[in-house]
């Protein structure tokens, strides 16, 4: 959870799965900005990637490529916002959200954050460092996670949220430069993206498991709403 909060649970995972796409498409769209082709827009290709792996239909996605790139006609604007704050029990957060409406998205996370606190631009974010995050799967039996780090100039490895993945850490620059690395080193990639890693992250154990349970409702609240693209928590393990 120190790199990046998801729901659990079957049902909450079904209904994962519509937003997931929903999120994907905004990110296909803003990044199609720079070029319609992913061959010749890095971002574009990482995303593309990203959606496919996902299994996001084929209309889907190239009518987000189109929509996002102009070629339809339609006005697309969506505004990058980051909310930082606290969760219950002093656990930090940072919120990035993909917005058409900062006046709507702004008092709506000011009411979510009710529970917690909602903090000022840099007063949590010193606390965390502005990372590459890219998860990958072994192609290969026996391929290992830390030669592979250190050829394809990742900075660190940790597991990944699923079993048998590994998250690959880089600088926030060399994201493109080390998804490409990966497949030559046995992995391949399942996501890449920009995100946010604690430095002090919050051990769950000091916490009560009711204290817990009062974090992981903020969170689902926090990720349930419509803007949120991806909720980064301080939460070790």
């Amino acid at each position: 959870m120190g790199a990046q909060w998801k729901a659990k649970g079957k049902a909450q995972a079904a209904d994962a799965r519509g937003k997931l796409f929903g999120r994907l498409a905004k990110d296909i769209m803003v990044a199609a900005r720079g070029g319609a082709d992913p061959a010749s827009n890095s971002r574009l290709r990482l995303v593309v990637e990203q959606a496919r792996k996902a299994s996001m239909p084929k209309d889907t996605l190239d009518r987000a490529i189109k929509k996002g790139a102009g070629l339809t006609g339609e006005t697309v604007h969506f505004e990058h916002v980051v909310y930082e704050g606290f969760a219950p029990h002093r656990v930090p957060l940072m919120v990035e959200c993909l917005t058409d409406n900062v006046n709507r998205t702004a008092p709506e996370m000011r009411v979510l954050f009710r529970k917690g606190q909602l903090g000022t631009s840099g007063s949590v974010s010193w606390d965390f460092d502005h990372v590459g995050m890219i998860e990958a799967e072994p192609a290969k039996p026996g391929a290992d996670p830390e030669a592979a780090a250190i050829e394809a100039g990742a900075q660190d490895f940790e597991p990944g949220e699923e079993e048998g993945t590994t998250l690959f850490l880089t600088d926030a620059t060399d994201l493109d430069l080390v998804s490409r690395a990966l497949p030559a080193q046995g992995f391949t990639v399942l996501s890449a993206k920009l995100g946010y890693k604690a430095k002090n992250p919050v051990d769950p154990a000091s916490l009560a498991p009711a204290e817990l349970q009062e974090v992981e409702a903020f969170l689902a609240a926090i990720d349930a709403h419509d803007d949120v693209q991806n909720v980064f928590v301080g939460l070790s393990g």
